[in-house]
């Protein structure tokens, strides 16, 4: 090739280099999201070109990764959603705990009724003792409810804790 098709390339190739900058640059002020396809197509280059160039294509990847300044507040970490995940897990398991205990309680309500509606029903000492289990289970799980509660107010602290140490590390 002769000198000035090779000068001629390089120019083309400078030329494209600046518009997928500038391309790079302006979807970086929108809210548009960052793909390949999409600053090769506001660049008026093909996409091949930035797989060629491979700093162009870091580039690229890498405004796609960070997040924008009104997503920075926002932003949500894999551990933070895998925390909520293992929250609302140990939530269903005490909810479906508490549900069997209120299954248990209504079906011995309705057996104590019919028992009681059948003339066989128990002495009224044995009456006042189990309506005092009941209460002291209800105060029992009224408890346990509260404990759980400050586990996750401690949990949440904690993490956000972690957060905060976290970020000052990283600011040194």
């Amino acid at each position: 090739m002769s000198t000035s098709l090779i000068e001629g390339k390089r120019a083309d190739s400078a030329r494209r280099r600046e518009r997928v900058l500038k391309a790079l640059d302006a979807i970086l002020k929108t809210d548009d999201d960052i793909t390949v396809a999409g600053i090769a197509r506001a660049a008026r280059v093909d996409r091949t070109f930035l797989y060629r160039h491979r700093d162009l294509l870091e580039r690229v990847h890498a405004a796609a990764g960070t997040p924008r300044d009104q997503d920075r507040h926002t932003a949500v970490s894999r551990a933070s959603l895998q925390t909520d995940l293992a929250n609302a897990l140990e939530r269903n398991t005490r909810l479906a705990a508490r549900i069997r205990q209120l299954e248990k309680r209504l079906a011995e309500m309705l057996g104590h009724s019919a028992w009681n509606e059948s003339g066989l029903g128990a002495s009224v000492d044995v009456d006042q003792l189990q309506r005092q289990v009941a209460s002291l289970e209800q105060q029992l799980i009224d408890r346990q409810r509260e404990l759980a509660e400050r586990n996750e107010e401690l949990d949440a602290a904690r993490a956000a804790n972690r957060e905060l140490t976290r970020t000052l590390n990283q600011r040194n």
